[in-house]
């Protein structure tokens, strides 16, 4: 019979293995900035861009107003056209960062990469023993002198 509290530590024990991992901490702190910076470009298009926009577009209302009404609904596509910016600058950034930004990097770590003179890459188990096993039936091979 197994011990439910041996049982329990080994649950917490895989458990702090699995989320203390490097990549599941990465990419937490990954979503906390990723959240932090949606909430930094919703900012500037609710707040600077779209009352731009609704300035030099003609009207008196902000773009909060714009609705168009149909058998007496309204539909706010004045909101929509904020969250459209919105998603646009994330894009945007995203695009610049991942294909600019990170492109840069791995065409630096590439050349890096031809610039180091390649190595002969190491030995598994497998090819050691095999290679011992080959230089002992040289050995063995070769009539005594």
């Amino acid at each position: 019979m197994i011990d439910p509290k041996a049982k329990a530590l080994s649950l917490f024990d895989e458990f702090r293995s699995f989320a203390f991992k490097g990549n599941v901490v990465d990419l937490a702190v990954g979503v906390i900035i990723g959240a932090a910076f949606g909430k930094i470009v919703d900012s500037l298009v609710k707040h600077l861009i779209m009352p731009v926009i609704s300035v030099v577009l003609p009207g008196d209302q902000s773009y909060l107003a714009w609705k168009l009404t149909l058998h007496g609904k309204d539909i706010p596509y004045g909101l929509f056209i904020g969250e459209l910016v919105n998603f646009l600058i994330v894009a945007v950034v995203l695009f610049l960062l991942i294909r600019k930004f990170l492109g840069w990097v791995m065409t630096v770590k590439k050349a890096e990469a031809r610039t180091a003179p390649p190595g002969p890459p190491p030995l598994t188990k497998d090819q050691e023993l095999l290679s011992e096993i080959r230089d002992l039936l040289r050995r063995n091979a070769q009539p005594a002198p």
